[in-house]
């Protein structure tokens, strides 16, 4: 109880230092060149510690976007989906965490994003891998003004999966039928049957892609409405928002498929007199997605073409065939009045009968935020201080509201007269029954409580002594339903900076954090963090400088506690269960007619469990050149994860576990490390040439994350961790095909089952003559926290009232596996175009595929660099072109300023590898998107 209070008072404490981000500034403040960091405000000249800032506002004028964090990594040095190689951040919007869809660009001012250790530390234990601070619109002191923007697009798709039809399916089938020593399944007559089309209903050849089900394209649209003014005493800003989007789906109860997002902001600051600052914030989202009962596109990457005609027609019914009639009359899913749902006894569900009659639902997700910040200015008390507070409450709810049908399905018997085929009789299984009953299901709820108080000191001594201090405390919980416990996050923290003349910073940033995750006397510890910074371009030797207007260098480091990569509560204490159906074991005398269980330890205890610690340095370098040609911010970064927890085996006696009756004595500990090192740069070149202005900007980032401590003990040391990136891809090394089954006989044995001509071969790595897991290897880096490397290059070139806008992105150093069911087919499943490069003896020098089979192919369907692809792309992901009406033809009357803009997204992927990456199996097809906007200003 202790635990919880105390992380209850810290997280009030912490949501109100975080509304002080905003807080410290007046009503009069605009950010523009102010970047919000940690519970300040400062010059984005002066940024030191790991950096980076997304002036949303200006973006969205030449490059409309939906997504909050929508191609960042173009814009943001650093980011890369992830920040400096880490596996998560925190997202913050106006200091309160949340989610970064819940607000949307059109109500951002200007993304943060704070990689380095200095950077984050006042955050605390949860913001240990970086935190991305989204902060919105507000009000100012003028005029009103009402800014409406509406946008209509068309979604096209990509590429559609490939499958084979029916008849090929077959044909190949009964081949890797053969393959296995098995006779063939499909006569040649059926084979023709499904190939010549004559009759779909009773030769079935089912595409799930055709425009028979899907549409070419589907609709999205958005209008925003933005009113804001405001006077010296109070300011506003409000943002009414409309989001719609269809689907690609285009039959049955699936055609009215459609996602719907409504948002309401409303932004409130007041200046109560003048020493105190108070501001509300309020803001709304209400979702609604109108789907069917079932997933279309998961059946239609399993479903094989053959096995059922999805409507089968009551007009092929033979005339006297009275029971299938009466079946017709019983039935209520007479689709179109002419056709019955089909399927089989194994197939008396399917995606077809189910978007036809299983019903339909309602996902509604509902979101409510409220925060309130109070700023006091207590220059009477001491000359530069003064104290923010903010306390934040947001709610979240989900739920599916749906009406689930049962139907019947029909499997015909077909008859041939003469040539002419008609349905003999017609087998239903199941039955139309509807409780007509709206279910609701999945309910789930979130609620986060945060607050922060913090006392800060900024004054200015002898105009060259510049110095800043803040203490503060603050903390937030999240409440969520299903989760017994809360997620905590509380700390007291304190900052104290100092600059002379603009020229050398020293800063220091610390926190005491605090962990209910960990054992009681280990719950608390101090990050401690600092930076040092060096304006070189005010010293007498450059400040003459006519090329030079900005040239700053910092260093910062420091040591961050944190619980985040800490699973779950209670590691620290050891678990005894009774045995159960654990593994445990029973006893009992021979006179008792049941045994009693024995009680087991599940896990040792350590009661000196501690945080993991992020250890880093990082040099930054912010530079400006020729009045602001070229503009150049870079970072080099070298951080170590120490005393990650794990509960390894490898640490004790082998004692420590027992077989049977299962026991393990096992501890967690911090033992693991790993580290990561890289770089960010940010390139903008900025030239007028005539009445044209051009802008060019280059962004990227470079990581490396290693593991350097681990328990290895495996025999051969090339499958040793240690030293391998944390994203790497094992996997045997492939030597071809399988030619003969003398090949195989002199080869090494392989492990994975019985193998024959036409599969893959396998390197024997340790010459144990035998093919197993120890020949696994090291194949790539999977770029599972982002791509290696990822660079953004945008251009804008404005000429009088028209901009032109292109962005690309790339990406490089990272692997990927074929390994779903496109690329792995054996057994049962479907085929896909891949198939046609299958290995079979007159086709073995040129064969890309292993030979088919109907077994499990477990041989040939492992991680191996067989399948192994790069996934290097650059993509040509958004170009927009953008005109304002000029004041002579829309005149002084109504409009103050009309533009209009169209724009395409996702156009164009450049890769040797771009049919697969473009490729979804299972889900919804990746699309291009195309828009028409206009944006009014009044």
């Amino acid at each position: 109880m202790k635990d919880i209070r105390l992380a209850m008072v810290c997280s009030v404490t912490m949501t109100l230092f975080s509304a002080t981000l905003q807080a410290q500034d007046t009503i009069k403040a605009n950010i523009g060149d102010s970047v919000q960091v940690a519970f300040r405000t400062v010059e984005s000249h002066e940024l030191t510690g790991g950096v980076a800032y997304v002036d949303v506002p200006q973006l969205l004028d030449k490059n409309y976007f939906t997504y909050s964090l929508s191609e960042m990594e173009a814009f943001a040095a650093g980011f890369h989906g992830n920040l400096w190689g880490n596996n998560s951040f925190l997202v913050l919007v106006d200091g309160v965490p949340r989610d970064a869809g819940s607000v949307m660009p059109t109500e951002i001012e200007q993304v943060t994003f704070l990689k380095g250790v200095a950077a984050v530390a006042l955050y605390g234990s949860r913001a240990a891998k970086g935190v991305v601070m989204i902060t919105t619109k507000r009000g100012r002191a003028a005029e009103q003004t009402v800014e409406v923007r509406a946008n209509a697009g068309l979604h096209t798709v990509r590429r559609y999966p490939q499958y084979l039809g029916s008849a090929e399916y077959m044909t190949l089938y009964n081949e890797a039928r053969l393959n296995d020593g098995l006779g063939a399944l499909y006569s040649a007559e059926d084979i023709y049957h499904h190939a010549a089309g004559a009759n779909p209903y009773r030769y079935p050849n089912v595409d799930y892609y055709s425009p028979e089900y899907l549409k070419n394209t589907y609709n999205r649209y958005d209008a925003t409405v933005e009113i804001a003014g405001g006077n010296q005493r109070a300011a506003y800003y409000t943002n009414f928002g409309y989001w719609s989007e269809g689907t690609l789906l285009n039959f049955g109860q699936a055609a009215d498929n459609k996602n719907e997002r409504f948002n309401i902001r409303g932004n409130v600051d007041m200046n109560i007199n003048q020493f105190i600052d108070a501001k509300v914030d309020a803001a709304a989202i209400f979702y609604n997605g109108k789907g069917v009962n079932t997933d279309y596109w998961n059946g239609a990457a399993t479903l094989r073409p053959h096995r059922f005609a999805p409507l089968i027609p009551i007009s092929m019914i033979e005339a006297d065939d009275e029971e299938s009639m009466r079946l017709v009359g019983l039935s209520s899913n007479l689709i179109d009045g002419r056709y019955l749902l089909g399927g089989t006894q194994l197939d008396q569900t399917n995606p077809f009968a189910d978007i036809y009659a299983g019903g339909s639902n309602t996902y509604t997700s509902r979101q409510f935020q409220f925060n309130t910040a109070v700023d006091f200015d207590l220059r009477n008390v001491l000359p530069g201080l003064s104290f923010s507070s903010m306390f934040g409450m947001d709610y979240a709810t989900s739920y599916n509201q749906s009406f689930n049908h049962e139907y019947a399905v029909y499997e015909p018997v077909w008859n041939n007269y003469a040539g002419d085929d008609l349905i003999g009789s017609l087998t239903r299984y199941g039955q139309d029954a509807s409780s007509r009953t709206q279910n609701v299901s999945n309910s789930a709820f979130r609620q986060t409580i945060a607050a922060s108080g913090q006392l800060n000191y900024r004054r200015q001594f002898d105009s060259r002594h510049n110095v800043s201090a803040t203490l503060l405390a603050g903390g937030f919980q999240q409440t969520t339903s299903g989760v017994y416990h809360k997620t905590s996050n509380a700390n007291l923290g304190l900052h104290a900076g100092y600059n002379y003349q603009g020229t050398y910073y020293a800063e220091f940033n610390g926190a005491l954090v605090h962990s209910a995750r960990l054992p009681e006397r280990n719950r608390q510890a101090f990050n401690p963090t600092a930076t040092i910074g060096w304006r070189i371009s005010n010293e007498p030797f450059i400040a003459g400088s006519s090329a030079i207007d900005n040239l700053m260098v910092s260093v910062s480091g420091g040591i961050l506690h944190t619980d985040l990569d800490i699973a779950d509560y209670y590691l620290y204490e050891a678990i005894y269960a009774n045995a159960g159906d654990e593994g445990g074991a029973w006893y009992g005398w021979r006179d008792m007619s049941a045994g009693e269980r024995t009680t087991d330890s599940r896990r040792g205890a350590n009661p000196n469990l501690t945080f993991p610690k992020r250890e880093e340095v990082s040099v930054n370098l912010n530079a400006s050149f020729f009045n602001q040609l070229v503009s150049f911010n870079a970072s080099w970064f070298a951080s170590r994860m120490k005393g990650l927890v794990v509960q390894n085996g490898n640490l004790f006696p082998s004692y420590f576990t027992t077989g049977w009756p299962v026991s393990s004595f096992i501890p967690y500990v911090n033992y693991d490390e790993d580290e990561r090192s890289g770089f960010d740069f940010d390139l903008q070149l900025n030239k007028k040439v005539g009445n044209a202005d051009l802008s060019l900007g280059l962004t990227g980032t470079y990581y490396k994350a290693i593991a350097t401590r681990r328990a290895d003990i495996f025999e051969d040391s090339y499958q040793n961790r240690i030293g391998r990136e944390l994203d790497a891809i094992w996997g045997l090394q492939a030597e071809g095909f399988f030619s003969s089954v003398e090949e195989i006989e002199n080869s090494p044995t392989q492990a994975f089952g019985q193998v024959r001509p036409g599969d893959i071969k396998y390197k024997d790595q340790n010459n144990d003559g035998v093919i197993n897991d120890q020949d696994a290897v090291y194949l790539g880096r999977g770029g599972w926290f982002g791509a290696p490397f990822t660079a953004g290059i945008h251009l804008t070139a404005k000429y009088r009232n028209l901009t032109v806008f292109v962005l690309g992105m790339a990406r490089t150093g990272a692997y990927a596996l074929r390994d779903n069911s496109y690329f792995w087919i054996a057994g049962e499943n479907k085929y896909s175009e891949v198939v046609r490069g299958r290995w079979t003896p007159e086709t073995s020098g040129q064969a890309t595929y292993p030979r088919l089979t109907t077994l499990n192919g477990n041989n040939n369907f492992r991680s191996s660099d067989f399948w192994l692809y790069s996934t290097d792309r650059f993509d040509l992901a958004r170009v927009q072109v953008s005109y304002t009406l000029p004041k002579r033809i829309i005149g002084d009357g109504f409009f103050n300023e009309l533009g209009v803009y169209i724009n395409g997204a996702n156009l164009l992927t450049i890769s040797p590898n771009r049919k697969i990456m473009e490729l979804n199996i299972g889900s919804a097809p990746q699309t291009r998107f195309f828009n028409v906007g206009a944006k009014v200003l009044f």
